[in-house]
C-alpha cells in the first residue's frame, strides 16, 4: 500500500508550558490589535467564528489569535468543550493558545488534553526533518513532579559532549551549576535548572554534579552545548543464538527510516524469529512511519489489505480531511519506502523488508507514546501478538498535523485512530497483564509488568526489561509483578513515574525543546 510523502499525519508526545489561565466572559467586544502596528479592528461575539482563512499568516497579535479561534472550532477534536473566551483578555497569543482546549478529564481523572503545544517553526522543522536538538547529548528522565526530584540519565547520543566525558545511562542529577536540583524550591533557582538541563542554543556552559548510582560516587562535569544530531534508532542486535532481534528506537522522526530500513533488513538477513522493539523513550512521530514498521514486522501476508489507522476528525468532518480536504482514506499498512526525509538514500517506493512475524515484543514506560502505541494497537488489529514488558504507555490515541502560523508551529489535537477491528480506546494507555499500579484504566494486553531499570544499558541482556522479554519468550511466565512507579534500586515510595515534566508548586516547568516528533 502506498501513502503521500507530503500528506504526513502527525502523533507524538510533546512538552508544553502550563501558562496561567484567564477567565473570559461572555458577550461581545471591539478591539484594535494590540501592537498598535495596523489600525484593524477586529470584533468578537462568542460563538460566532470567522473562517481562520481571514486571519492566517496575518502576524499582528491580534489577528493571529482570531486566527488560532477559528483553527481550533474548525479542526480540534473537541472543538465544542473549548469555553470560547475573547482573545482580547490574553496579554499573548501564547497565552490565549493554552486556553483554546479542552478541560475534560478521563474516566480515569486524568486530563483528557495533555498534548497541546507549540514550538518555533525552526525549531520544530530541525527536530523532526534532522532530528536535531540544542543540549549536551543526554536524555534524562525525569522522576516526581516537584521537590524532591529525580532525574537520572536515561541514554546518551555518540559522539556528543556527554558521552565524550563518559556520562552513561544510571548517573543522577545532584546539582546543575551549583544549584541543589533534588530540593530546589525558589523561582530563580528552578529557573536556572531548566536553564542549565535545556539549553536554547549552542555554546551554553553548564556544570553538572551526577553520581553514579552504581558505586555512589560523584563526579563534577562541564559540558557545553552544541547541537545535537539524534540517532532513532540503536543498538540493533540480536540474542539467543541470533533467533532473537532487538534494536532501541527512539522516536519517528524523518531520519529515523533509514536506520529503521537498515536495521530489518539486518535482521532479515540473520533470521531472526522473534523481535524485541525497545521503545520506552519514544514520544512519538510520523504514523506513516509507525505504519511501516508494523508491516516490517508482521508482512504482507498478515496485513494485505488490513487497516493499519482509521483517522476520525471531528463531526463537522465526518467524511473530508479538513486540513488536506481531500476524502477521509484510511492509513493501510505501508510497504514501501516514503522518504520523509530531504534527499532521502533510498528511492521512495523501494520495498520494504519484512520478517512475516506473528508475535512481537515491546520494552514500554509512560514515556512511550501516541505513534508507539499505534504500533500496539495497529498489529493488534491485525491479530499479531504484542507482548508488552514494562510499564503503562502515556495514554495517547489522537494526532494533528503540526500547523505554521508567524513562525510558530502548533500542535493541536485533530483526529484519533482506530485499528482494523475498530478500536482506538487506549487514553490511559496499554500496560501489561499483571500491572499492580492502580491509578488510572489502561487497557491491558499480555505481558509482564517491571520497573524501569537504570543499573544496566539499554540493550545488555542483564536489563531487567530485556532480560524479562527473552525469559518470557522461553517459558511464557512472568517474575513477579513490580511496581513500575519504581525504578530499579529505588524504594518504589521514593519516585512516581511520570512524564518528562518537573515543576515548582505552582510553576510547571518543562523541557521545551525536547519535542518528540510525531506522525
Amino acid at each position: 500500500m502506498t501513502t503521500s510523502s507530503k500528506n504526513k499525519l502527525i502523533l507524538g508526545l510533546f512538552n508544553v508550558t502550563f501558562l496561567a489561565v484567564l477567565t473570559g466572559c461572555g458577550g461581545g467586544s471591539t478591539m484594535t490589535d494590540s501592537d498598535g502596528s495596523t489600525g484593524n479592528t477586529i470584533s468578537w461575539t462568542q460563538g460566532v467564528f470567522q473562517p481562520s482563512d481571514n486571519f492566517d499568516k496575518q502576524c499582528q497579535a491580534l489577528n493571529q489569535k482570531h486566527f488560532l479561534r477559528s483553527w481550533s472550532n474548525e479542526t480540534y477534536l473537541w472543538y465544542d468543550e473549548i469555553i470560547d473566551r475573547d482573545p482580547a483578555l490574553t496579554a499573548s497569543v501564547s497565552d490565549y493558545f493554552t486556553l483554546l482546549k479542552t478541560e475534560q478529564k478521563t474516566d480515569s481523572g486524568a486530563n483528557k488534553d495533555n498534548f497541546h503545544s507549540s514550538l518555533s517553526t525552526a525549531e520544530w522543522e530541525a527536530q523532526s526533518q534532522s532530528g536535531i536538538t540544542f543540549g549536551y547529548g543526554f536524555k534524562v528522565k525525569l522522576f516526581s513532579s516537584s521537590a524532591p526530584r529525580k532525574g537520572l540519565i536515561s541514554y546518551t547520543e555518540a559522539n556528543s559532549p556527554a558521552s565524550n566525558q563518559n556520562l552513561r545511562r544510571g548517573f543522577e542529577i545532584l546539582e546543575v551549576n551549583g544549584v541543589d536540583f533534588i530540593n530546589a524550591t525558589s523561582q530563580a533557582d528552578v529557573d536556572t535548572l531548566n536553564a542549565g538541563l535545556y539549553p536554547k542554543q549552542t555554546g551554553v556552559s553548564t556544570t553538572f554534579l551526577f553520581k553514579d548510582t552504581n558505586n555512589q560516587q560523584t563526579r563534577e562535569v562541564t559540558l557545553i552545548s552544541q547541537s545535537i544530531a539524534s540517532q532513532p534508532v540503536t543498538n540493533v542486535k540480536t540474542f539467543e543464538n541470533d533467533s532473537v532481534g532487538y534494536f532501541q528506537f527512539n522516536s519517528h522522526n524523518a531520519i529515523a527510516e533509514k536506520p529503521l530500513f537498515d536495521a530489518f533488513n539486518s535482521l532479515k538477513a540473520s533470521n531472526v524469529t522473534d523481535l524485541i522493539i525497545d521503545m520506552r523513550y519514544n514520544g512519538g512521530g510520523f504514523l506513516q512511519m509507525a505504519s511501516q514498521i508494523g508491516y516490517m514486522i508482521a508482512g504482507a501476508a498478515n496485513t494485505n489489505n488490513k487497516i493499519f489507522e482509521r483517522t476520525i476528525f471531528n463531526d463537522k468532518h465526518p467524511t473530508i480531511n479538513p486540513v488536506t480536504a481531500k476524502p477521509l482514506a484510511p492509513v493501510m499498512f505501508i510497504d514501501e519506502f516514503i522518504g520523509f526525509a530531504e534527499n532521502p538514500a533510498v528511492s521512495p517506493g523501494t520495498p520494504l523488508p519484512s520478517l512475516n512475524l506473528k508475535r512481537v515484543y515491546v520494552l514500554t514506560t509512560s514515556s512511550t507514546c501516541s505513534a508507539s502505541e499505534a504500533i500496539i494497537n495497529g498489529l493488534q488489529g491485525a491479530d499479531i501478538e504484542v507482548i508488552q514488558i514494562g510499564s503503562g504507555t502515556c495514554g495517547k490515541p489522537y494526532g494533528f498535523y503540526p500547523t505554521d502560523n508567524c513562525d510558530t508551529t502548533y500542535f493541536s489535537i485533530q483526529f484519533t485512530g482506530e485499528n482494523n477491528k475498530g478500536f482506538g480506546e487506549y487514553s490511559d494507555g496499554f500496560a501489561p497483564q499483571n500491572t499492580v499500579d492502580n491509578e488510572r484504566l489502561p487497557v491491558r494486553i499480555a505481558g509482564c509488568a517491571v520497573a524501569d531499570d537504570f543499573s544496566y544499558q539499554l540493550g545488555d541482556p542483564n536489563e531487567a526489561l530485556l532480560k524479562t522479554a527473552l525469559s518470557y519468550r522461553s517459558n511464557g511466565s512472568c517474575p513477579v509483578a513490580t511496581s513500575t512507579a519504581s525504578i530499579q534500586g529505588f524504594a518504589p515510595s521514593s519516585v512516581s513515574d511520570t512524564p518528562d515534566v518537573f515543576d515548582n508548586r505552582a510553576t510547571t516547568l518543562i523541557e521545551t525543546n525536547k519535542v518528540l516528533p510525531s506522525n
